[in-house]
């Protein structure tokens, strides 16, 4: 039986599982003390990133992605002369546009913009309906801002500029955390256009005006490039003699 139990290869390898199991369980308690530090133990040993700002110091939206610099008005509010610059008789004809004639003014800043043709028609004749209504029956323009205040947000949307919520929490601290989510943002600017639109009307098509002459030029001045066909010259032939 030893002999047989000697040449049994079964047995021999059972009694080798049985020796590096043992070996394991002996070793494994020095792996454990001198082995690396456990995860928890090294993660609390790294520098900690405050939540919401990046390693370069960036402040993050609410996605997650760096904030974006937005700009300033090319001239304030209250501006309405405008600068004295290149687009100085532009801003004069602004100014009497929006004092004489707001629902010219205010569909030319429309048109500008990029949309369909037709604009011009589209949004200077009800703002002319609502201009009257709200002279006639409340004895002020009180009904063309509610029609009128999208052009603003959407001025400040296409050319990234800064509202004047985010320019009140710039200025004076205020309502950061407020800022710092994208759509609570929004909508305060949005009824910060709405506001803007309704006390300060004239001001606030003035400013905008402004700003898309200098930005965009007027779709009926864009050339087009025209293709002229010129005939070729008289040739005359001569005759040896």
């Amino acid at each position: 039986m030893a002999n047989s139990e000697e040449s049994s290869p079964l047995l021999s390898n059972q009694q080798e599982e049985e020796q590096m199991i043992e070996a394991e369980k002996k070793s494994g308690a020095t792996v454990k003390t001198t082995g690396p530090p456990p995860v928890e133990v090294v993660k609390q040993s790294q520098p900690a990133v405050p939540i919401g700002w990046p390693a370069d110091g960036l402040p993050l939206s609410v996605m997650g992605e760096p904030m974006i610099h937005r700009a300033q008005w090319d001239s304030s509010l209250c501006a309405c002369l405008g600068r004295n610059d290149g687009f100085c008789s532009s801003d004069l004809e602004v100014c009497l546009l929006g004092s004489m004639a707001p629902c010219v003014l205010y569909g030319s800043n429309v048109e500008r913009l990029g949309y369909a043709p037709g604009t011009f028609t589209n949004h200077c004749f009800p703002y002319t309906a609502l201009y009257l209504l709200g002279n006639s029956f409340f004895g002020w323009n009180c009904l063309a801002p509610w029609f009128s205040y999208p052009i603003r947000s959407a001025i400040r949307r296409k050319f990234n500029l800064e509202g004047s919520c985010e320019a009140l929490a710039r200025s004076c601290g205020c309502c950061g955390s407020f800022m710092e989510n994208e759509v609570q943002r929004e909508q305060c600017e949005s009824a910060c256009d709405f506001a803007t639109h309704v006390f300060c009307h004239a001001c606030a098509l003035c400013q905008e005006g402004r700003e898309v002459r200098r930005r965009l030029p007027h779709p009926g001045f864009i050339a087009q490039p025209v293709l002229v066909m010129i005939p070729p010259g008289e040739q005359a032939m001569g005759r040896g003699e």
